[in-house]
């Protein structure tokens, strides 16, 4: 039975985008194959849950038809042995022969076309583009308001610097690739149970460029990347929340000779705070006072974010009141304003009162007050 997407990711079916790219992020960082643990089957599965979910068009499609043929048939009215959307492969001969199918680009490109994917990517001598990067910081409270800068080491794929990315020994020359005679493509045949199909595909030999060289590099072996440690800057923007993430393009894994480097995505955790709590771009506090001075008024000293303050207790303040100070929040991520620091007062009740302040209080009590 095909797994639920929405159960791969552990989101219910009404969940938003944010939510699901949240999940997936969360999911991708644990089981990521490079990691100490990871699971590249369970990669793959989430991989492709996001892929439908995170776009509209094909989620509404995925809602309506599920993920297999024979879940589209039915839905869309069709018999047994009806396709997805109403295409009927049954005693289909094929293109290549007898109960043969032969597809430029594979059976996976039918898909393609049907969820509003790209031929071009599958066929074409596009080299493919390196692995993304998420790593996970945890950031102060303070370090949240005011923006901080960090550093993290990655050991990831980078460009050989031996042949500049190329694959090649420096100074040797190029020839035809013999895996698929300079095309770029070689064909491939796999076996379903809809029948053969034989589908064109890029030459891994000649990463479809068609030519080798006479001889590899001999420090990445052809590849054009070598792993090592690299240490990366991350500016940490003032107002980012907890659970949000950065993205830094071009500082994940190098691409095989030459391709665009994948990115770079950074997950922020905020480190929890004793005083402080953070309610949009707002930071709520509570300080606590004496009875005497809820009566009678008075001045406290408290701390902000950024500096310490005298606060003015007016006279009748009651227990809950909240005073503001303008300014003294987060700042927004995205330059729109500065939140304020709200404080709440709460009237410390007295306990153990000797036999002088009971009689002061019962006369109090006596005039109504």
């Amino acid at each position: 039975m095909d797994k639920n997407y929405y159960d791969l990711l552990g989101v219910s079916k009404g969940a938003t985008t944010d939510e699901i790219k949240k999940a997936y992020r969360k999911l991708a960082h644990k089981h990521h194959p490079d990691k100490a643990g990871g699971d590249e089957a369970k990669f793959k599965e989430i991989n492709q849950a996001y892929q439908v979910l995170s776009d509209d068009s094909k989620r509404q499609q995925y809602d309506q038809f599920g993920q297999t043929f024979e879940g589209a048939g039915r839905s869309s009215g069709g018999g047994q042995g009806q396709g997805f959307g109403g295409f009927d492969f049954s005693g289909f001969q094929g293109f290549g022969g007898q109960n043969g199918f032969e597809f430029e680009g594979g059976f996976e490109d039918i898909f393609a076309d049907i969820f509003g994917g790209s031929r071009s990517s599958a066929t074409g001598r596009r080299k493919a583009k390196g692995q993304d990067i998420q790593v996970d910081i945890e950031i102060t409270f303070a370090e949240m308001v005011a923006g901080a800068d960090k550093e993290v080491e990655l050991y990831k794929r980078v460009a050989c610097d031996r042949c500049h990315a190329e694959g090649n020994e420096p100074g040797s020359s190029k020839k035809t690739c013999s895996a698929c005679g300079g095309a770029g493509k070689v064909r491939k045949t796999t076996n379903s149970f809809f029948g053969s199909f034989a589908q064109v595909v890029t030459c891994t030999e000649c990463q479809g460029e068609g030519v080798v060289y006479e001889k590899k590099c001999g420090k990445c072996g052809g590849d054009g990347r070598v792993k090592e440690s690299k240490k990366i800057k991350i500016s940490i923007p003032a107002g980012i929340d907890d659970g949000q993430s950065i993205s830094l393009e071009g500082q994940g894994e190098a691409g095989g000779r030459g391709a665009r480097a994948g990115d770079l995505y950074v997950l922020i955790h905020l480190k929890k705070h004793s005083k402080f709590v953070r309610k949009n771009n707002d930071i709520l506090s509570t300080e606590f006072i004496p009875f005497s001075m809820a009566v009678l008024g008075g001045k406290i000293e408290i701390e902000t974010v950024k500096e310490k303050l005298l606060l003015k207790i007016p006279a009748g303040t009651a227990s809950g009141e909240i005073f503001r100070i303008k300014g003294a929040g987060v700042p927004d991520v995205h330059g729109r304003g500065i939140g304020n620091h709200l404080v709440t007062i709460v009237v410390k009740v007295p306990r153990n009162l000797s036999r002088e302040q009971k009689n002061l209080l019962e006369k109090l009590q006596d005039q109504g007050i």
